[in-house]
């Protein structure tokens, strides 16, 4: 068996999966990310984040060197490296979300996008054939209503105000579908990073643009007034993570969702859309041009919600002409299993 081979399976060992295919399609997806050296030492690390000193320690070898070497693979986006407790700790990255949505750049080449969009049906329904979910949908803040009282993790201006470091970078998925020459209409500068720890990003000279609380959030407002759909890990204990702002046209998540048939791949929000009939002006606006996911039909004269596709996101509230549509609770029996933290969400996962 080959570094690649061992390496596929060790990323498949982790609760994200990364399924072997008879085409070998995943190998050739390593072969491209990594070069042997590399390959060999990212199957020394663990899913667990470690320091640099610890890392040496267990492998016998210099500090110094090993540090560089770990920086060297965390800048090409082959390992994951974030800031914890005060210290810049490592680990073996799942393949998503993880070492594909970390390969900007350059290194986001047009080999690349195709070899990911023949394994990407593959990977799926593996991702997201089995509970927990693998990310979750937050409802846009500006469909939010008074009498709605949102827990911490619901809600976006929460989520940013207890952050203390902020990021922005190019959407993986636009910039994907662009080298595919599928260009997407909408902002791309949309990704959000954020970690609960000060300067967390300080640490890297990577692509994209360390950005203020309110650069933030006025991000995460303009993606949704312009019907991006924010998604993030599917827990509640947020102590970093990411807040993507997606399109259906070329979002991961949302294209396995609906092209995929990967029924846990994004859970709904907690609440669902509802349209009032006698406000409801049928302009067809929330149908023909804000829902991501076809969940709003034609009746007889006004437009009505289809429960069980309505992902619960909120962008058709925003620009209802006729204030018709309005975010409601979802019965408890309806709402999908958000894990506490990652540790719980992977114990959860590798039960499959």
């Amino acid at each position: 068996m080959d570094i690649f081979e061992r390496l596929a399976r060790k990323l498949d060992e982790l609760p994200q999966g990364f399924p072997h295919t008879e085409s070998g399609v995943e190998l050739r997806i390593l072969r491209h990310i990594f070069d042997e050296e590399d390959a060999a030492m990212a199957l020394k690390l663990t899913p667990r984040f470690e320091t640099a000193e610890d890392i040496a320690r267990r492998l016998e070898q210099p500090v110094a060197e090993t540090r560089t070497r770990l920086d060297e693979m965390a800048i090409k986006g082959q390992i994951g490296s974030f800031k914890m407790g005060g210290h810049q700790m490592y680990r073996l990255m799942p393949f998503v979300i993880g070492i594909y949505e970390q390969q900007r750049q350059s290194r986001l080449t047009h080999e690349l996008v195709h070899l990911f969009e023949e394994y990407l049906p593959m990977l799926s329904q593996v991702a997201g054939g089995h509970p927990p979910h693998v990310a979750r949908v937050i409802p846009a803040h500006g469909a939010i209503s008074p009498e709605l009282v949102l827990l911490p993790h619901e809600d976006i201006r929460q989520i940013i105000d207890r952050a203390k470091s902020f990021r922005v970078q190019d959407c993986i998925c636009r910039r994907e579908q662009a080298l595919l020459g599928k260009q997407c209409h909408h902002a791309t500068k949309t990704c959000l990073q954020f970690s609960m720890e000060a300067d967390a990003y300080a640490y890297f000279k990577l692509d994209g643009d360390i950005i203020t609380r309110e650069d933030a959030l006025k991000i995460a407002i303009e993606a949704e007034n312009e019907g991006l759909v924010h998604t993030t890990h599917n827990v509640k204990d947020l102590p970093a993570g990411f807040l993507c702002n997606c399109c259906s046209c070329c979002c991961g998540l949302i294209r396995s969702l609906k092209e995929y048939h990967s029924p846990f791949v994004l859970a709904k929000s907690n609440y669902v859309a509802h349209i009032d009939p006698d406000s409801c002006q049928a302009c067809g606006v929330c149908r023909d041009e804000r829902c991501p996911m076809d969940a709003i039909e034609e009746g007889e004269g006004v437009y009505q919600v289809i429960d069980n596709r309505c992902i619960g996101c909120g962008v058709c509230v925003i620009t209802c002409p006729g204030e018709a549509i309005a975010l409601v609770a979802r019965s408890e029996a309806d709402r999908d299993l958000i894990a506490q933290d990652m540790q719980d969400w992977g114990q959860k996962k590798l039960e499959r």
